[in-house]
């Protein structure tokens, strides 16, 4: 990837999480976000906001992270997007699936909003390599 991280699409049915995850991301980290409230929407809003990378939920309602990844992968110019999937369960067994599926990392719930923007920025620079 040439390019630095800047738009991020973010998808989190929880409006609490959403609040404090936009705040955390827009004012500490400097990044352009959408937020979606649900894959279905994020399917509908990615490929007119074009991020370069999307964090995603793991559970939600309708499709969950895990089906929301698969089909932003058949979407034209997301087949290598880095997704970041945030859950509160983090057994190895789940992680392990997940990087298994292709995502780029997976960070734990409960986080800590100023700690998160840094946090991306190290997962995209991993994924530049």
């Amino acid at each position: 990837m040439d390019t630095t991280l800047d738009k991020i699409l973010y998808v989190e049915d929880e409006p609490r999480i959403q609040f404090i995850t936009k705040m955390a991301l827009e004012r500490l980290g400097g990044f352009t976000i959408a937020v979606c409230s649900s894959g279905a929407e994020a399917l509908k809003t990615a490929p007119g906001f074009g991020p370069d990378m999307v964090l995603l939920d793991v559970r939600m309602p309708g499709l969950s992270g895990p089906e929301t990844f698969e089909a932003l992968r058949k979407l034209p110019g997301f087949e290598k997007t880095p997704v970041v999937f945030m859950t509160a369960n983090v057994m190895k067994e789940d992680i392990d699936r997940y990087r298994a599926m292709g995502v780029a990392d997976v960070i734990a719930k409960p986080f800590e909003p100023p700690e998160l923007p840094d946090k991306l920025r190290g997962i995209w620079a991993l994924c530049d390599e």
